[in-house]
């Protein structure tokens, strides 16, 4: 796995000139897999507010890299494990009033409000935050947010969010510092979703947000090496199940790379997927084993240590994230996220 870092902050810049503010990278699933120590260093030239992580063990590790601006863990919190929030100081997410005034009575340490707008899985719901009475009425509510459950859909559901969150905020005791809904689509939808922060994610790191916005820089390739070639008789068949039968004489060459490294089992069944080998398009055949993928690779010269494209650019060629993503059944997200630690990182 190959990461352009050049690209990576030329993306966090582009998110940043469109929407006009400042950012709240999100850094969570170790940087969607990219690396969430490097990207965080590398986005530090940004001057970002700070990162946006999913677990306390997340925010842990950037502390213990050295990263000190503000860490806001998404994961609602539980009081049981506020000593963690505050040994590695990080900003909890909170949503109802018991939790928030367990918080306060430690100190004055920052936490933000998480009001549920419509995605429905945590947070106050927008039409009850004046259960939070009076619990929120101090100098440590930093911040207020809520997600988008379509953003990058034009159908008025964003704006409909928009409408709640504000109404909700306009019921609290008092206005935070900092208040954001954006991720990647509604950031790059201009000044309309910016607000006080935006959280880009998956933008970043090469993914598309959303048709009919900017598009991001490759960020991410993807390849394995060759490790051995074969000729393969018409009517003979390959992998478990026999899942590939060779339509004609023809030359299949094995990767080094597999669903243990998160390649989908059934890529090869799905029609359109292949590699490029020596800047040629060469199918993927049968069943994708845990460790290595088949290919043909039928006349193109192949020779064992050879290196397969399967995200990225060779000889010209190119093979994007969002097209194996699809080739996958797959968004672009969770190809990122599930790409194996058997696969070096290598930065650039």
């Amino acid at each position: 796995m190959e990461v352009d870092v050049g690209a990576l902050v030329d993306n966090a810049r582009t998110v940043a000139k469109i929407a006009g503010t400042r950012l709240l990278p999100v850094v969570k699933a170790n940087a969607y897999g990219v690396g969430a120590v490097t990207v965080s260093r590398a986005l530090e030239q940004l001057d970002p507010w700070g990162y946006g992580v999913a677990t306390i063990e997340e925010g842990a590790e950037l502390r213990a890299a050295g990263i000190t601006r503000p860490v806001l863990v998404f994961m609602p919190a539980r009081a049981q494990l506020f000593d963690d929030y505050d040994r590695y100081q990080l900003t909890p997410a909170l949503g109802d009033a018991g939790s928030i005034l367990e918080w306060t009575t430690r100190g004055d340490r920052p936490f933000q409000i998480e009001i549920d707008t419509g995605m429905g899985r945590a947070g106050v719901r927008w039409d009850e935050v004046d259960e939070l009475g009076e619990a929120i009425d101090t100098p440590s509510f930093e911040g207020c947010y809520t997600h988008f459950h379509s953003a990058e859909r034009n159908d008025g559901s964003a704006e409909r969010q928009v409408e709640r969150f504000l109404g909700a905020v306009g019921r609290l005791p008092r206005r935070p510092r900092f208040l954001h809904v954006a991720n990647s689509a509604g950031a790059l939808r201009g000044l309309k979703f910016a607000f006080d922060l935006v959280r880009p994610g998956i933008f970043l790191y090469g993914g598309s947000a959303a048709e009919g916005v900017e598009q991001p820089r490759p960020v991410v390739s993807i390849r394995a090496r060759v490790l051995s070639v074969r000729r393969i008789r018409t009517g003979e068949s390959v992998s478990y199940n026999a899942s590939w039968v060779a339509p004609r004489d023809t030359v299949v060459a094995t990767l080094g790379i597999g669903y243990a490294d998160g390649v989908r089992r059934d890529l090869g069944l799905r029609g359109n997927a292949h590699v490029l080998l020596r800047g040629k398009p060469c199918p993927v055949v049968g069943v994708v084993q845990m460790d290595m993928a088949l290919v043909e690779s039928g006349t193109v010269e192949v020779q064992v240590g050879d290196i397969a494209t399967l995200v990225g650019e060779e000889a010209k060629q190119r093979i994007t994230l969002g097209e194996f993503a699809a080739w996958s059944g797959e968004l672009p997200h969770e190809v990122l996220t599930g790409l194996g630690t058997r696969l070096p990182r290598l930065y650039a």
